[in-house]
């Protein structure tokens, strides 16, 4: 099975492991999907720091 990686250093999409392991996200199982990686971080960041602001509030 392919899986492909979205380079952070180049935003470019990798099919297998191309780069450093520091350079990329994944794996994904298609290449649209690592497309996709940045939007998907910036998600997940913002529900990360939601969760973290609602601890906060709860201490």
């Amino acid at each position: 099975m392919t899986e492909y990686w979205y380079n952070t250093r180049t935003g470019q999409v990798e099919e297998g492991k191309q780069s450093l392991g520091i350079e990329r996200v994944g794996p994904f199982t298609s290449r649209e999907e690592a497309a996709n990686a940045p939007e998907l971080m910036q998600q997940r960041a913002e529900a990360w720091a939601e969760e973290e602001a609602e601890e906060e509030r709860n201490r």
